[in-house]
């Protein structure tokens, strides 16, 4: 039984070892080099001299089909003296946390909601420039309103 049991072991030793010497298997079939698709090439960074100037804005929500707020964004050349005004309300100081690739990140805040009447919100929005225009995603968190967090889509064209 041993000799058996060793007899096994060796053969299953050598049908299992590799030969590193074996010239690779051609099965016949061609097989076509994988083709990966070019990237699309980025977009040019964002210069604070294109953007400045005077917009209009209308932010609406996700689905892009209710419009929440209407506002006014006064955008400098540099990263200092950006306003949101309200209708009928003081412009609110922006904080440019950063301009980087295509896109310039804002803050806010806490300041008197537009949308929640006696509720304060912190703003953190996204803008890009693209054809022309200002197209921008805010995030708004608002303390002790009835929606914490809400989206808030916007498109500014400039005055």
């Amino acid at each position: 039984m041993r000799r058996i049991t060793l007899l096994c072991s060796a053969f299953l030793l050598i049908a299992c070892a590799k030969t590193e010497d074996a010239p690779p298997v051609d099965t016949g079939l061609a097989v076509a080099p994988a083709t990966i698709p070019e990237a699309a090439p980025a977009p040019a960074p964002i210069d604070l001299k294109t953007v400045a100037g005077k917009y209009t804005f209308t932010g609406k929500n996700e689905a892009g089909d209710t419009t929440l707020v209407t506002f006014e964004l006064d955008a400098p050349a540099d990263t200092t003296g950006w306003m949101l005004t309200f209708p009928k309300r003081k412009p609110i100081p922006q904080r440019v946390i950063a301009v980087a690739g295509d896109s310039i990140v804002l803050e806010a805040g806490p300041y008197a909601s537009e949308i929640y009447k006696g509720v304060q919100v912190r703003t953190n929005t996204v803008y890009r420039l693209q054809d022309g225009k200002l197209i921008g995603r805010t995030v708004a968190r608002y303390e002790g309103g009835p929606d914490s967090v809400r989206i808030i889509m916007s498109e500014g064209i400039r005055k």
